[in-house]
């Protein structure tokens, strides 16, 4: 991946339908998850390269922020939407750590979402605030499966590991479960390696969610299936276009997932959203 290009954003505190606000110091991402549905940001961000192959970074960022939390009323803001806030580019730049302390000093409530375990640098911002919150996105326990949807990102039980240090600090840290890959890291077994990993912790809450078949994502799709995995290819063709298929798939999904989450304990803090 080349060299991360930085840029000046005129805004950083944005609306948000997943949120009051939302924080982006970042266009692209460097985790390269197969099954990412923010690759329409590429239409705006003047890259040809195909997403997940480039990266720019919003230097300005803090300085913007500090600008609009005085004219803003405080919320909920959702860091980050459309890219991962703690891919590697963040370790020299260090512009989510700087929004976030100033997300926190003005009352804002800050609800990271990341696949990273950088995100254990900034629990010293965090610790002591209730009005901050961490969860971490985790697909699969097959570390195989999971270097090859997501190769950039932490190892899943490094991001386990980090939920459990925010629990131990005292930060109010929550799970989101998915998206699952048909046939691959949605089945029986599969999930109940995941949701035993994380039902001993104190979690507020989990969220689960299924693979979202966007527009354009089935022609990155393929190509990842005829490498590693062809003979799914008919089934996830199925679960694209079908829309009877993709409707039955989603309440056996969601039926399945309810029934391991009450064998360990957790059903009443676990939501789909799908």
């Amino acid at each position: 991946m080349p060299a991360p290009r930085e840029i000046e954003a005129k805004s950083a505190l944005s609306k948000s339908g997943l949120s009051d606000y939302c924080v982006n110091c970042y266009v692209g991402c460097a985790h390269r998850c197969v099954y990412c549905y923010a690759r329409f940001m590429q239409r705006f961000s003047g890259h040809q390269e195909p997403w997940g192959q480039f990266l720019d970074v919003k230097i300005n960022a803090p300085e913007v922020l500090r600008g609009e939390v005085k004219r803003k009323k405080p919320g909920q803001v959702f860091v980050s939407s459309v890219c991962d806030a703690y891919q590697p580019a963040e370790i020299r730049y260090k512009v989510t750590r700087e929004c976030l302390k100033i997300l926190v000093d003005s009352g804002f409530h800050p609800s990271i979402l990341t696949k990273s375990k950088l995100v254990t640098r900034d629990f010293d911002i965090m610790e002591g605030h209730a009005n901050c919150q961490v969860g971490c996105t985790l697909t699969t326990m097959d570390e195989q499966l999971r270097f090859r949807i997501e190769s950039g990102a932490s190892p899943t039980r490094e991001r386990i590991a980090a939920l459990e240090e925010a629990c131990l600090r005292g930060i109010k840290a929550w799970a989101f479960l998915g998206p699952f890959m048909p046939g691959l890291s949605d089945t029986d077994e599969a999930l109940e390696l995941l949701i035993s990993a994380i039902a001993p912790l104190p979690l507020s809450h989990i969220v689960a969610d299924k693979l979202n078949p966007k527009p354009g994502l089935w022609n990155d799709m393929l190509p990842f299936l005829k490498r590693y995995y062809p003979d799914q290819i008919e089934a996830y063709r199925q679960f694209f276009f079908d829309e009877k298929e993709k409707w039955a798939y989603r309440e056996n999904l969601r039926l399945r997932l309810r029934s391991i989450a009450e064998a360990y304990g957790v059903a009443d803090r676990l939501e789909t959203v799908f």
